[in-house]
């Protein structure tokens, strides 16, 4: 049984979350929004939105709907995800992720070259099929799909803007062929933006749960039920069924866009994004995946009781005992391997020539070109998702920086316009480290160290509110270049969708090769399961 995959046979029955054990939430923390779930086979898959980021679409499984691993991308190449020359926040949208009869099925929107497509697998670890494009009509985005139990799939999704409502028609999943125009099926509850839409059969009847109200702090859950796959739609009257917008000092925020999954022993759960706003009322990290155990009143889905989501959470009866005591661990690559590891990724679709595992043996070379991190081009780094609101991010670089315009070293991004680089460069010829700062595309020095010494060692230290950036010397003596805010990396949930990454990265046409020994991400004090040094 597969919820939102195929028909569920049994319909909601009371199921007592019991259990003593806890879990954190988030689920996946850091920037992983618009997460989509469901059951194949023998666990749980999960796959979020990435934007302009490459590979896209990230897949994870999990056996206990807790501790989730990476296992591969959909989108891996640029036939499936052309994202040349676009705007941060832009590119690929919400997925919904489904298992039908063996196969796995992606379906989600590139908004800006293409529009709505989907791709599948049998195996979701490894390589997903060329795009099937989707005919767009009145479907502008938020795309999903149900495998209904007399074979036939909708494929339902957001139309018609801000004032707009869900859409839904009849799919030829061989040939992503329409069998009708789509049909306006449910306008919400008349908040703005009704989207995320997916669509469940339970007990007979239809359920269709939507986001409304916008993905910032009037987001909310809703859902609608009928008997036929069109409606019309009977409003829960206790929507919305999830929401933290009335409660504002709450340390989660913005909750919604969630999809349903049910465990082996009956019960039901709901993935939704939130964020994790900081003391000053910044949320860098961006959107992150959570979860909450759903029961069933009246025929109506009930989330956590109706009450508010937590940070810690009761796990349910079947948690397995080692999951509340899982630890966050440090991660350092020390690129020994010939292929990069799944958590990193590329703004926009890389250009190959730009790095290299192979060229010197236990070090990532990057080559710099003329892209710098303000263009909307592809330029020489690679990043990873800034997971922890404390920790400490280290990096060891080797380069030679011939002219002041060659940079090379560790990058905090939201976005082209907003980011902070701690950087091996040139002053007026002299080698340094320099702190930068690129704020609404304005970028100033916050500080410089001269620094003749080859490799160098570059911090950086967070907590919720403020960076701190600093360099170690080969010989153990450590300069700090300054402190900046968080905040300033929060985007604008009206317009911006991503969240914080930490990378490496290399700029200046001609410059030397830029060879980094290690990457080492290390979550530090307040963070579960970290140690105390």
């Amino acid at each position: 049984m597969n919820l939102g995959c195929c028909v569920v046979a049994y319909g909601p029955r009371p199921v007592v979350h019991r259990g003593v054990p806890s879990y954190r939430n988030p689920i996946l923390p850091g920037f992983y929004p618009d997460p989509s779930v469901c059951r194949g086979r023998d666990a749980y898959y999960m796959a979020t939105s990435t934007f302009e980021y490459f590979p896209g679409v990230p897949i994870f499984r999990s056996t206990d709907l807790f501790n989730w691993k990476q296992i591969g991308h959909a989108l891996t190449d640029p036939e499936q995800l052309p994202l040349q020359g676009i705007e941060s926040s832009k590119g690929v949208f919400a997925p919904t992720l489904r298992y039908h009869e063996g196969t796995f099925y992606m379906v989600t929107t590139n908004m800006t070259a293409g529009g709505n497509f989907y791709v599948k697998t049998t195996n979701p670890a490894g390589r997903w099929s060329a795009p099937v494009w989707l005919p767009q009509n009145v479907i502008g985005m938020d795309p999903s799909l149900f495998f209904d139990d007399d074979g036939k799939v909708y494929y339902t999704g957001h139309g018609e803007g801000e004032r707009g409502g869900i859409y839904q028609s009849e799919l030829d999943i061989e040939t992503g062929t329409l069998v009708h125009e789509p049909r306006l099926i449910w306008k919400g509850t008349g908040d703005v933006w009704p989207e995320g839409p997916h669509l469940y059969k339970i007990d007979g009847q239809y359920y269709l749960l939507i986001a409304e109200g916008g993905t910032s702090y009037r987001h909310m859950v809703t859902v609608a039920r009928s008997p036929s796959a069109w409606g019309p739609f009977e409003p829960n009257p206790n929507n919305p069924i999830l929401t933290h917008r009335s409660r504002p000092d709450h340390p989660i925020q913005a909750t919604g866009h969630g999809d349903l999954v049910q465990a082996p022993d009956g019960s039901y759960w709901m993935v939704f994004l939130g964020i994790r706003p900081t003391p000053s009322k910044g949320h860098h990290l961006g959107r992150e995946t959570f979860l909450s155990p759903v029961t069933w009143s009246d025929g109506w889905p009930v989330v956590n009781d109706g009450k508010a989501v937590e940070l810690t959470m009761n796990g349910g009866s079947w948690l397995p005992r080692n999951a509340a005591d899982r630890a966050i661990a440090a991660e350092r690559e020390d690129f020994d391997d010939t292929t990069l590891p799944l958590q990193f990724c590329f703004i926009r679709n890389p250009d190959p020539a730009t790095w290299s595992l192979n060229e010197r043996a236990g070090h990532l070379r990057l080559h710099a070109n003329a892209t710098t991190l303000t263009d909307l081009g592809s330029p020489a780094a690679i990043l990873r998702r800034q997971q922890f609101m404390n920790c400490r991010v280290e990096t060891q670089v080797e380069f030679a920086p011939e002219h002041d315009e060659h940079r090379a070293g560790l990058v905090v991004r939201a976005e082209e316009r907003n980011h902070y680089e701690l950087c091996v460069t040139r002053n007026s010829g002299i080698r340094c480290v320099q702190l930068r700062s690129t704020i609404g595309g304005n970028t100033i020095v916050i500080g410089s160290a001269e620094c003749e010494s080859n490799p160098v060692t570059l911090r950086i230290e967070a907590d919720p509110d403020q960076y701190e950036f600093s360099l170690l010397t080969q010989h153990g003596e450590r300069r700090t270049l300054g402190n900046i805010a968080t905040a300033p990396l929060t985007p604008n949930l009206s317009t911006g969708f991503t969240g914080a990454m930490f990378g490496l990265y290399a700029t200046g046409q001609g410059a030397p090769p830029a060879d980094f020994d290690w990457f080492d991400v290390r979550p530090g004090p307040g963070e579960h399961g970290a140690s105390s040094d």
